[in-house]
């Protein structure tokens, strides 16, 4: 992927233009064919008229080597003439009043075919698919002429493709409604991948110079859309979040499908170098207020995410700029909410005797999906907890499970449950009464997640 078309200099090695993406696919994920919002245009592609391959030349194909009669006062096509013979020379052919002859010659004066024969020429022309482009008389071809191809006639036939209107040379003006959709391809060079104008300097506005060689917005969105545009309630995890542009991109994507993508995002909260130099020489302390305060989660990453979603920058002042897809203006934000947890350690012992169940909550909310406002509760840990919010549900004394399953029933929207118990038997007895559910035995199934070899694999 093109990042930067100037390059990034490096002394006695080749300027760097571009990064390596790398898609790993399971199961059946494929790659989607998608819209370009950000094009110019969604109008139609045209084709050339002249077949341009070394072997597309007059004596391979001489059914398709005949005059075009041009009217040069309208620029109208008036006539498709009949074939000639390989053996008789173009300039005996004789010419219409008012009219310039074109046959297809390369400008090296090679003779060479049309792309189709007279009757299907005809048949395009009097729909309106042909072209007529400037003249130019200095040219052994002083017409060039471009053609739609059958697959665009096909569509337009069939409403997939609007006629806006006419050219005055009789040609359709032909538009994709929403943009025409196409594959991406395995090499991509597009002007919004550009990591200077669409990184840097998107970022700066928005929270200044804080970050180095951020992304471009709209790549990583491409990123995403290219495997995730039809799954809009899709769920996107950034395990090295940098500045943030994961969760920015998944926002705009959602504005601009009405999509309702989650996306989880983690970093360290880092200092730069510089500033780590900076502080040693100032003894400011590792782990201290100043010290955390310039890390990259709380001096980069948080801001952006509340800024982005606001709409303004770190000073609150409404960004001036529209996004490129969709024309949607940054000042507006986005109809999302973020929520900021602090990852830390804590004690396996007493994970296992359920005494750490109010600091896990958010863990087992995310596992579950991330689903509505991550709940919460005060000291006491309750014997259940029923979530239909969040699809999710926690029994936590397991003598109360006729209760916690009468309960259940009420809720058929909930999909992920969580059993805290010690015993296999007693897990598996009761899985089997919430047949359908998704259950996971805390807090086992929590410990073996961070065992290595533990032998067991989580459900």
């Amino acid at each position: 992927s093109v990042i930067n078309h100037a390059g990034n200099g490096r002394l006695g090695d080749f300027g760097r233009v571009n990064e390596y993406i790398y898609y790993v696919r399971i199961g059946e994920c494929q790659v989607l064919p998608h819209d370009d919002k950000v094009a110019k245009t969604n109008e139609v592609v045209w084709d050339t008229l002249r077949r341009h391959n070394p072997a597309s030349i007059r004596p391979n194909r001489p059914n398709q080597f005949y005059p075009i009669y041009i009217n040069q006062t309208t620029n109208r096509i008036e006539k498709i003439g009949d074939p000639i013979a390989p053996d008789v020379d173009r300039f005996s052919v004789p010419d219409m009043p008012g009219c310039v002859t074109v046959f297809p010659i390369k400008d090296n004066g090679v003779e060479m075919m049309w792309g189709v024969v007279p009757e299907e020429c005809r048949r395009r022309v009097e729909g309106g698919y042909v072209q007529v482009g400037k003249y130019n008389p200095k040219k052994p071809q002083p017409y060039p002429l471009k053609m739609l191809t059958a697959g665009t006639i096909k569509d337009i036939e069939d409403g997939k493709v609007q006629i806006t209107g006419y050219r005055d040379d009789g040609s359709v003006i032909a538009i994709h409604p929403g943009g025409k959709k196409v594959l991406p391809k395995n090499q991509w060079d597009k002007d919004t991948h550009d990591a200077r104008y669409y990184g840097t300097e998107l970022l700066r506005p928005i929270i200044g110079d804080r970050f180095s060689y951020p992304k471009s917005l709209y790549a990583v969105a491409d990123c995403i859309r290219y495997v995730q545009s039809t799954n809009k309630n899709a769920l996107i995890v950034d395990f090295f979040a940098g500045s943030g542009t994961t969760l920015h991109a998944v926002n705009l994507l959602n504005a601009e499908d009405g999509g309702n993508r989650r996306c989880i995002m983690v970093t360290n909260n880092e200092i730069s170098e510089a500033e780590r130099k900076d502080f040693e020489s100032r003894g400011v302390k590792e782990g201290s207020d100043e010290w955390n305060s310039r890390g990259i989660a709380r001096y980069v990453t948080w801001p952006r995410t509340v800024c982005s979603i606001e709409g303004h920058d770190i000073n609150g002042n409404p960004l001036k700029e529209n996004y490129l897809i969709g024309d949607i203006p940054m000042a507006d934000g986005f109809k999302t909410n973020a929520a900021f947890f602090k990852l830390g350690f804590l004690d396996k012992t007493k994970v296992a005797l359920g005494m750490q169940f109010k600091e896990l909550l958010s863990t087992l909310w995310m596992k579950a999906g991330a689903i509505g406002e991550c709940p919460t509760i005060d000291a006491n840990v309750p014997d259940m907890l029923i979530l239909p919010k969040n699809k999710m549900a926690v029994l936590n004394n397991e003598n109360m499970f006729a209760e916690f399953k009468s309960q259940l029933d009420e809720y058929p929207q909930i999909e992920v449950v969580y059993l805290a118990t010690d015993y296999e038997a007693g897990f598996v007895s009761m899985t089997k009464a919430l047949d359908g559910k998704k259950t996971y035995q805390l807090y086992r199934d929590y410990l073996d997640n961070f065992r290595i070899n533990a032998g067991r694999n989580s459900r």
